[in-house]
């Protein structure tokens, strides 16, 4: 229900600059709205219009699909291009993105899920920590035979065994003492009480490599019975995990599998990293030569095409598909003529300047300052940082890009890292509150060999 402006004043919270970038995600987000609007015969005609961005490292490709998919709450995975081979090639297949996106979806979807019964599923929880609270001798449970077993036609259950069933005035006094448990449960006092659990172990899934991704346990479905054990732990770690297990009990996988297949088809986005990486030259051989075969492969899955997965088949026609790389070395007529013309928007990213990196260190919500003086605030350390001192780390960012490699944004951390790194190593223990203000002559102290390196290199050539 975004307008395009409203889509774009979202990420300028979080991305400095690239205006034409932010403005073409806006409109292909918004044009979902738009078609989901329309009648069924047309909407079916009507294809998202793929991004191609181009620009240097570190200026926000990644970091506005991300945003973007996080703004709506979208099915959303990154894949570098890199890790594709052309089939008949040992490695990943093209198809695997689309793998990836619907289990991401499904992760969504239940969470989701999940949330809307919370309540309901920590009601049933502070009730079975109450019967795991209670002293009282509880009836053993049935011993369930091994399905293996039973298809050999071999040991059959046994039946549970039966206790002496309470008097009433035994079930009277039960009653009053659950009551009293559940109250104290209530009101907090039994957190740190001891409880034990049944917890199921989690097991190294086994993949071969055929091909696709294939996983051992899926193939065998519920055939080999699930391990469990018994652990002790607190009545706070216990109630986690009680949640957790009574809230799994109440979805219903089947609709979330159906609702996360069609989340998928209709609103997830893959983002495409390093696509600079796969055009290689006709000139070169040995392993280049696969590079214009992962192309060819990722041509039907952006083009629109059915790949199936363990939860059904899953259509590509509509989901939204960035491409980025940097385009140092090749260029985007590198890539063969049928990618090229599934990626009718191109953007390009520019060079972050001087007065980027300022913005970037005082504005979005997530600046680096404002990270490092969150952490050094649990340290009961109170840092900030003069304008002068922040016009002079911006200075000094921009030119170790200019001078050495060009890293981006990326460079902050580099940056802060070396400014603060004395008061990272001090702070901690019981000492008071301290309050440190970094100006411009602190900066110049401390990083004051990137700042000789630099001015070393204005005399090289």
């Amino acid at each position: 229900m975004l307008t395009p402006r409203q889509i774009v004043d979202a990420l300028d919270a979080y991305i400095i600059g690239q205006t034409d970038a932010k403005r073409a995600v806006a409109v292909a987000l918004r044009n979902r709205y738009r078609r989901s609007r329309l009648t069924p015969e047309l909407r079916d005609e009507i294809t998202p219009k793929n991004i191609l961005m181009m620009g240097p490292t570190g200026v926000g490709k990644t970091e506005i699909a991300r945003r973007l998919a996080k703004l709506v709450d979208a099915p959303f995975v990154k894949v570098e291009a890199t890790k594709f081979t052309e089939v008949g090639y040992v490695g990943r297949d093209v198809e695997s993105m689309v793998r990836d996106l619907v289990e991401e979806s499904i992760r969504l979807i239940k969470n989701r899920k999940m949330k809307e019964i919370q309540l309901i599923a920590a009601a049933a929880a502070e009730q079975r920590l109450a019967d795991l609270l209670m002293p009282q001798k509880r009836r053993k449970a049935e011993k369930q035979p091994n399905p293996l077993q039973l298809l050999l036609g071999g040991a059959q259950g046994a039946a549970p065994e039966q206790e002496t069933p309470l008097s009433q005035e035994e079930m009277e006094k039960a009653d009053e003492k659950r009551r009293a448990i559940l109250e104290k449960l209530r009101r907090g006092e039994l957190e740190n009480e001891t409880v034990e659990v049944e917890i199921q172990e989690r097991e190294p899934n086994a993949m071969f490599a055929i091909g696709v991704d294939v996983n051992l346990q899926d193939m065998m479905g519920e055939l080999l019975p699930k391990k469990r054990k018994r652990r002790k732990m607190s009545v706070a770690s216990a109630r986690r995990i009680l949640v957790q297990q009574e809230s799994e009990r109440r979805v219903n996988m089947d609709e979330v599998y159906q609702e996360a297949v069609e989340s998928a088809e209709q609103h997830g986005i893959v983002f495409i990293d390093e696509i600079d990486k796969i055009c290689g030259s006709t000139t070169r051989h040995g392993p280049d030569v696969s590079r214009e075969g992962v192309q060819r492969d990722i041509l039907p899955i952006v083009e629109g095409s059915t790949v199936q997965t363990k939860y059904g088949p899953v259509k590509t026609d509509f989901m939204l598909f960035i491409a980025a790389g940097a385009f140092h070395i090749s260029k985007v007529t590198d890539l063969i003529p049928e990618l090229q013309g599934r990626f009718p928007i191109r953007v390009k990213l520019d060079a972050l300047s001087e007065t980027d990196f300022y913005q970037i260190l005082t504005q979005p919500q997530n600046a680096v300052t404002k990270q490092y003086t969150a952490l050094l605030g649990a340290d009961n350390v109170q840092l900030s940082f003069t304008d002068a001192a922040l016009r002079k780390v911006a200075s000094v960012s921009h030119a170790m890009n200019e001078g050495s490699e060009n890293i981006g944004a990326r460079r902050l951390h580099t940056v802060m890292e070396e400014l603060l790194s004395d008061i990272s190593f001090h702070a901690g223990g019981d000492h008071p509150q301290i309050e440190l203000a970094i100006d411009e002559h602190y900066v110049e102290e401390h990083l004051a060999r990137e700042i000789s390196e630099n001015s070393i290199h204005k005399y090289i050539l």
